[in-house]
């Protein structure tokens, strides 16, 4: 595929889901998903926006639950960020997962939503309040001058 037509479709993909928030569910992620072609590795980025004070409450949850919970369901964990711009470290945490493909993506995030063990972890974390506000959802597929990994 020409590089063109790759940053092409990259910046459709971006466009589509940049606002798209998640509240149990990513809107639009199946329009998204449905475009990506299929069998090819997906990478998404996510950002979550915590409310005041509890961006540590959510990496409580991401080390002592999500991450295990995540490859439960087939997603690999890439890498986990905080920024370092003084308005967002306290507040935001932004990371990439993979999937094996579009289909697989939307398998394991359905399946990860009605896990009982992430109801429970979830609900145990949110016991002081709801940690998160928002969350942004984008799916990438690696460029042809990516480097192997």
């Amino acid at each position: 595929m020409s590089q063109s037509v790759n940053w092409s479709m990259g910046v459709v993909l971006m466009a589509a889901v940049a606002g798209a928030f998640w509240a149990g569910q990513t809107a639009g992620e199946e329009k998204v998903i449905g475009d990506i072609a299929k069998g090819e590795r997906v990478y998404e980025l996510r950002t979550y926006y915590c409310l005041p004070g509890r961006l540590e409450a959510l990496h409580k949850r991401f080390k002592d639950h999500t991450l295990k919970l995540f490859e439960k369901h087939g997603m690999k964990n890439e890498m986990y960020w905080t920024p370092t711009d003084p308005k967002q470290k306290d507040h935001v945490l932004i990371y990439v997962v993979s999937h094996d493909s579009a289909i697989a993506a939307k398998k394991s995030w359905d399946a990860f939503r009605t896990d009982p063990d992430w109801h429970k972890a979830r609900d145990a974390s949110e016991k002081d309040g709801k940690i998160v506000e928002k969350v942004e959802s984008v799916y990438m597929t690696a460029t042809e001058f990516s480097p192997k990994r």
